[in-house]
């Protein structure tokens, strides 16, 4: 599903379109979800537009986009606009008109895909006939998951962030933007987007990072170059296939398998069997003890499959009640949980 209709031309020229959410959505509440998530390192200005710097997922461009929601009168939310420009990420001929059209679509797709308005939720609502759902939708009223850029940024965070704090991967992860990525201008700000996989690979030192983990980083790289952390791809595999074969890359197992399928490929409909902090969340909200064995998780996805096919959303919004993404705690986000 792309809810956006598109006007624009060829690079480097700004495009423009616009849609209405299938289904709730509120971008304010995107946006201060992502002011309290340290990996996006995101500095809101007090305009209510979001901006956005990232690597596009053909891997060969930048772009800098920004988004907008109208409000209505009544104080609702109307549709929502974005304006990107594609930055070449190195000289390259002309493309096509067949060719450009299709760059551009793939773009609009990944903003979606980023805002979770790639999914039809108005069949959302309807959970809220399981009391806990409901109250999560009354304390963050129209909040999608937002994602990831792509796969290939949730791996690199995933292997950034591993056995640290969030703060200090979150560090890492932007000097690796400054050093390496694009500089862009947008909106009256500059962001730094996270290194193209083909730039990432050249990268040799990293403050903070040991060397084993930029070797992952480059293969990471690699994977995404060869497809193999195509997000299209991975959302159409059944969920169990799909993260094995994100555990045969290097130094991502199965928690950070979930984090690359759920938040960076966008899945909306799995529930995380390797993210403690969620099912301490589902316990408490469901009135259960603390899960303690793979029994327990197991009822615990049991109580979640009342959520699909949006058991990816209800976590995610279990998970920002309880507070994860303001009060980080010793391990960071994409990390596995200490043995």
């Amino acid at each position: 599903m792309n809810p956006w209709e598109c006007s624009g031309s060829s690079p480097p020229r700004e495009r423009g379109h616009s849609s209405s959410a299938a289904g709730p959505f509120s971008l304010a509440s995107g946006i201060r979800f992502l002011e309290g998530f340290s990996p996006a390192s995101y500095h809101h200005a007090a305009d209510g537009i979001l901006r956005l710097a990232f690597p596009t997922d053909d891997n060969t461009s930048v772009v800098a986009a920004t988004v907008r929601q109208e409000v209505r009168a009544d104080g609702g939310t109307g549709a929502v606009r974005a304006e990107f420009t594609v930055h070449p990420g190195t000289p390259h001929p002309a493309k096509a008109a067949t060719a450009e059209a299709a760059a551009e679509q793939a773009v609009r797709a990944q903003l979606a895909r980023t805002l979770s308005l790639d999914v039809d939720a108005t069949g959302f609502p309807g959970l809220a006939a399981d009391p806990v759902v409901a109250g999560l939708m009354t304390d963050h009223p129209g909040l999608r998951p937002v994602c990831f850029h792509s796969p290939y940024e949730a791996a690199t965070w995933a292997i950034i962030g591993n056995r640290i704090r969030m703060t200090q991967a979150a560090a890492i992860k932007a000097h690796i933007a400054h050093q390496h990525g694009h500089r862009i201008h947008i909106a009256g700000r500059t962001l730094h987007a996270f290194p193209t996989p083909a730039a990432l690979r050249t990268v040799t030192h990293v403050p903070g990072l040991t060397g084993i983990k930029i070797q992952r980083l480059h293969a990471l790289a690699e994977a995404a170059l060869d497809g193999t952390l195509d997000a299209t791809h991975l959302r159409a595999l059944p969920a169990d296939h799909a993260l094995a074969r994100l555990r045969t890359l290097p130094g991502i197992g199965p928690f950070s398998a979930e984090l690359i399928l759920i938040r960076g490929a966008g899945h909306p409909d799995v529930f995380p069997r390797h993210e403690p902090r969620v099912h301490k969340a589902v316990a408490t909200a469901y009135g259960l003890g603390a899960p303690t064995t793979d029994d327990d998780v197991t009822q615990l996805a049991k109580i979640a499959d009342r959520w699909k096919p949006y058991r990816s959303w209800v976590a995610f919004l279990l998970r920002v009640r309880a507070g994860d993404t303001s009060q980080p705690g010793p391990v960071c986000h994409g990390s596995p949980p200490p043995s």
